[in-house]
């Protein structure tokens, strides 16, 4: 596999302007593109070594802005977490609606990869698109010991989102009135 994607990426590199080449080398990057995802989802390190080694843009995204990192962590593949991290993969990207690999590990109840993002220098009172910080995940979701990590780290529980909810209110179960 790690031949393969080699392979494939040399390929891609090597290509000319030529109409037909164009046409082949965006097929290509497709299919790294389907096979880095797929292998961030899986856990495949191997594969994900494979890409690293082959100096890929880890910080490549899906059509839903997902990295390579955001889907490892929402799929709870601790070791492709850590193997992306190590290699450079930026723990602040955002998705399309603004969400964060911690935000999507938060969700999914992946704790020991939440904790290891919150190491990453990224901002804790980060938002996405609706206004949600990671705090307010860990709230709503009754996640305690990471909205602890949170408030240690200087998260703002008295940020609002876009509903008016706080991480301090929704850890309470206290939700404000939908408009």
């Amino acid at each position: 596999m790690r031949y393969l994607i080699l392979c494939m990426w040399s390929a891609m590199m090597a290509t000319t302007a030529v109409m037909a080449d164009d046409i082949l080398a965006a097929d290509t990057r497709q299919q790294l593109r389907e096979l880095y995802f797929d292998a961030a989802r899986t856990g495949s390190t191997d594969r994900l070594g494979a890409f690293i080694e082959a100096h890929y843009d880890l910080d490549t995204r899906d059509e839903s802005g997902y990295t390579a990192l955001i889907l490892a962590a929402y799929h709870g593949q601790q070791a492709a977490v850590e193997q992306l991290l190590a290699a450079g993969a930026n723990p602040c990207s955002q998705d399309k609606r603004g969400n964060t690999a911690l935000m999507g590990a938060i969700f999914k109840g992946e704790l020991s990869i939440a904790h290891r993002l919150m190491d990453a220098d990224c901002a804790t009172d980060e938002r996405n698109h609706s206004g949600q910080t990671a705090a307010m995940y860990a709230a709503l979701f009754q996640r305690k010991d990471i909205l602890d990590a949170l408030t240690a780290k200087g998260a703002d529980l008295n940020a609002r989102d876009a509903l008016g909810n706080t991480p301090r209110a929704l850890a309470q179960g206290h939700f404000a009135p939908t408009q």
